[in-house]
């Protein structure tokens, strides 16, 4: 994933949290927030300890990026997007991990249709 498409700084995470929107399923915690000044969307990632080892919380970083890029051009640009992760996705593969993700993006209409 590019630089330009990662939030790092806890500025930003701050304020997407303070001021976006939210929507979560068992799995997943997504925070939205517009920004009509960016040309495309940027993501944060956020794996706390209670997931697992340092192995595991990589790993599912690794599912999530990996989901984003897929759906990147179903994804509404102009959005900081972050998501944090809840237990159950240290059990998860990479294919439970994106319709997790899907899911979560297409119930808070953020997803165009497949073209």
């Amino acid at each position: 994933m590019k630089k330009a498409y990662r939030i790092k700084k806890n500025e930003d995470f701050q304020k997407v949290f303070k001021h976006g929107e939210s929507f979560a399923n068992r799995q997943l915690v997504l925070y939205y927030l517009k920004k009509s000044d960016q040309n495309h969307f940027r993501i944060g990632l956020s794996v706390s300890k209670k997931i697992g080892p340092a192995v595991v919380r990589n790993q599912v970083k690794r599912y999530l990026r990996q989901a984003f890029h897929e759906l990147e051009d179903q994804i509404h640009p102009h959005y900081d997007y972050v998501v944090i992760a809840r237990k159950p996705t240290n059990q998860m593969n990479f294919h439970e991990t994106k319709r997790s993700l899907t899911h979560v993006l297409s119930r808070s209409k953020l997803l165009n249709k497949k073209k």
